[in-house]
């Protein structure tokens, strides 16, 4: 090879590498919840599966504990305006949006991994409808460990619950809990926190996973296990930045996005116990005993409300409810 012949060659090597490097996409993630809860985990299992499967041609800057100024309530309008390109939202609180976000959070309705997982397989579609009208894409679903009480003390009687000012992360909460007999109160994660350090709460519906559970255990030493509800993130793209994507790109998206959601369903079975370990470590006493007295109580508050977002959504929402009981084989 001549010198010539040489030169041009590591020219053109370099002017390859700079153009890669400028075709490059980085990507802000919101997210309003800690790296260390379960939906910060998906986030950082996304991100990697898709840096290899695009040849890092798509990299991605996580934004945890609303660094980027967005609660979940705020997420879809956000990621549909095209503010950030993506993020992981709580459903629960988009239910003035659309209230088919609200199902995942019904009460009583899907507590275990696998009721959880077959009620996002029936939803999946709704949920791409809905979020067709905001702009955005479905990339993939993301559960919760089932929501339980944080308190001061145990709140294992439902007199317990009486007055008591307890933080919900959605209006199926608010309403569950209010017939309950309890003072209930929607506020965001990020926002919860120091309301309750303040003492403006008595308790907090969360599943206290992970990251999320280390910041209330810095103020609540008990958790009651109510097994709630298993209820659901998810984390959506900007339609038109997905559009603008090559085939390709789509193609590494979509199976970063399926290989994080099954891994996020496999997770999730030894989510609790793992919580657990980590919240008797740290002096958190939990009460996983009911009375069934406190259990019935509990569960017709929560059917009220199922019964509440049926009418509101009227024949589509009774329908999705009638093919997750047919497939449970149960009146659930």
């Amino acid at each position: 090879m001549t010198r010539r012949a040489a030169v041009l060659t590591l020219l053109l090597l370099v002017l390859s590498v700079s153009l890669a490097q400028a075709q490059a996409l980085r990507w802000s993630m919101a997210n309003e919840y800690p790296a260390t809860s379960i939906q910060g985990e998906a986030d950082a299992r996304f991100a990697r599966e898709l840096a290899e499967r695009s040849g890092t041609r798509i990299q991605i800057a996580h934004q945890y504990d609303a660094a980027s100024g967005f609660r979940s309530r705020d997420m879809v309008e956000a990621i549909g305006r095209g503010t950030v390109p993506l993020g992981n939202t709580y459903m629960g609180a988009l239910g003035a949006l659309d209230p088919v976000f609200l199902l995942p959070s019904l009460p009583f309705l899907a507590t275990t991994p696998e009721q959880a997982q077959i009620l996002a397989q029936i939803a999946r579609p709704a949920y791409e409808r809905a979020l067709e009208k905001h702009n955005q894409k479905l990339l993939f679903l993301s559960p919760w460990p089932a929501a339980g009480l944080w308190a001061n003390q145990p709140l294992a009687a439902i007199d317990a619950l009486r007055g008591l000012r307890v933080r919900t992360a959605d209006a199926n909460g608010v309403a569950a809990f209010k017939a309950a007999g309890a003072v209930p109160v929607q506020i965001s994660f990020a926002d919860a926190i120091p309301q309750l350090k303040a003492g403006q709460l008595d308790a907090v519906l969360s599943s206290g996973d992970g990251g999320a559970g280390e910041r209330l255990m810095e103020t609540l030493k008990h958790f009651t296990q109510i097994d709630y509800a298993m209820t659901m993130s998810m984390v959506t793209i900007n339609a038109d930045v997905w559009n603008a994507l090559d085939e390709d790109l789509q193609q590494a998206v979509f199976a970063a996005a399926t290989t994080t959601e099954a891994r996020q369903w496999d997770v999730l079975k030894t989510r609790v116990a793992a919580n657990y370990t980590t919240m008797r470590a740290a002096g958190v006493t939990i009460t996983t005993e009911l009375t069934p007295e406190y259990r019935r109580a509990l569960q017709g508050a929560g059917h009220r409300v199922v019964e509440e977002w049926a009418r509101t959504m009227g024949p589509a929402g009774a329908d999705l409810i009638a093919e997750y009981r047919a497939r449970m084989g149960s009146s659930r």
